[in-house]
């Protein structure tokens, strides 16, 4: 970030701004339109004037950088001319048309993002980016370890043009160790992260989570890293390596199960989806569908009188977790039928209403109307040039007295070649067209 007092033209969509940033009488940083002549305060993002280079494919590292975009920072994404980002062919698509510029997922995951297509193994197409990251403050990329070096794009030769630089990778296993070359994939990474070994029922094979966690986990790790060592940054003036492992990522989702054997010396036993040492803790039917009932010990002595069986929860056969879960099975006769008999709904309100933890199991539709993400705004219509308008998650979280960028759709590919190369790194018409033709972008 560049000393005070800074000013600026900014654009934003079709309005022009001339600026300054300045401390007002509390101390705080604002920044001031000037346009009209009388200095008026802009409502500023929390990332406002952080430049990010957006080297990433696929979930993890786009999820990084799109949390990062979403709070404000001006992030650059970084495609391969003629295919870009892999996730371009992953589903969902509108209509079943596989057209890359209707990815939903893709659309998801970079919102507020602006696009460029650059060949980074062309000399030409590698001196572009280390001009880009000479004035970035972030630099995010997912290659596999060594790529960039052999790319010399790497930190160690891009600090040296930018000292200030903090430079995230995020690969499968980190960037050191005897698997940093292995491939891996979202089964892999469960798999090795000893979670599958604890999914499923005791007698059958173990049962994958549905989606990609340990993706979007990684990218949700990735993101704060980076920000502690751009605090850093700012602070001191130095850069440093962000070094992210999907897998050791993948291994903090469950790092209570894995604590298990260090401290008991025991492993975590699969049973029926039930958490080890707790019961009631699982999926139980209901008339019209499925219920989440996980209760602890505390609230044990409240399921007897939500199921108008005070008896149950005097019962000294049942006081502990350990001997609840050691009668599973008779405590499984009584809680099935009588939550059997009633809809979700009703064991709900009941369930809640007696202080017992239990909620419905929503498919996306009951998600996507459910009254608690309608009151808090959560989900947003996403206007896109080509895929259209639809509904898309939200942020996941809110800070009071600083605004969120609102939700530009994601770029086409190479959507914003010509601002930034030409408006920010000063080639002509003349110089894309040259470039285009010589596969560079």
């Amino acid at each position: 970030m560049t000393a005070d007092p800074r000013h600026w033209n900014l654009e934003f969509g079709d309005w022009n701004f001339v600026t300054t940033h300045r401390r007002d009488a509390r101390g705080i940083e604002v920044l001031y339109n000037h346009t009209g002549g009388t200095p008026v305060p802009l409502v500023i993002v929390m990332l406002f004037d952080i430049k990010v280079i957006d080297l990433t494919q696929f979930i993890a590292g786009p999820y990084c950088t799109k949390l990062l975009a979403d709070y404000g920072a001006s992030v650059i994404k970084v495609e391969k001319p003629g295919a870009g980002d892999g996730a371009r062919r992953l589903g969902p698509f509108p209509a079943d048309d596989p057209d890359p510029e209707k990815s939903g997922l893709f659309i998801f995951l970079n919102t507020n993002k602006r696009g460029v297509t650059l060949n980074l193994k062309s000399p030409d197409g590698a001196g572009i980016l280390r001009r880009l990251a000479a004035t970035a403050d972030v630099l995010v990329e997912s290659f596999r370890p060594g790529v960039m070096a052999g790319l010399g794009l790497d930190y160690p030769s891009l600090s040296k043009l930018n000292p200030r630089l903090v430079y995230t990778s995020i690969s499968n296993f980190g960037q050191t160790g005897p698997y940093r070359d292995y491939r891996a994939t979202e089964l892999i990474s469960e798999a090795l992260g000893g979670v599958l070994d604890t999914s499923g029922e005791a007698d059958r094979e173990p049962v994958k989570f549905a989606g990609y966690q340990a993706q979007f986990h990684g990218g949700l790790v990735a993101a704060p890293a980076t920000m502690g060592a751009l605090w850093h940054s700012l602070k001191t003036g130095h850069g440093q390596q962000v070094d992210v492992s999907l897998m050791e990522a993948e291994i903090n989702i469950h790092e209570l199960q894995i604590m298990v054997y260090p401290y008991a010396g025991q492993q975590a036993h699969k049973r029926m989806g039930s958490y080890v040492g707790h019961y009631p803790w699982s999926i139980y039917p209901c008339k019209d569908g499925w219920v989440a009932l996980c209760v602890n010990n505390r609230q044990w002595r409240r399921v007897g009188n939500w199921l108008g069986m005070l008896e149950l929860s005097r019962d000294p056969k049942y006081a502990t977790p350990a001997e609840r879960f050691a009668h599973f099975g008779e405590l499984e006769a009584i809680i099935v039928p009588a939550l059997a008999e009633q809809t979700r709904a009703e064991a709900v309100a009941r369930g809640q209403a007696a202080g017992v933890p239990i909620l419905p199991v929503s498919d996306p539709a009951e998600v996507m109307q459910d009254p608690q993400f309608k009151a808090r705004d959560y989900f947003i219509d996403i206007a896109h040039p080509r895929a259209g308008s639809y509904a898309y998650p939200g942020l996941p979280f809110k800070v009071k007295g600083t605004a969120s960028r609102g939700m530009a759709p994601a770029p086409l590919l190479g959507q914003h070649n010509k601002e930034v190369y030409c408006r920010e790194l000063g080639y002509s018409g003349q110089d894309l067209v040259r470039l285009r033709q010589m596969g560079v972008i």
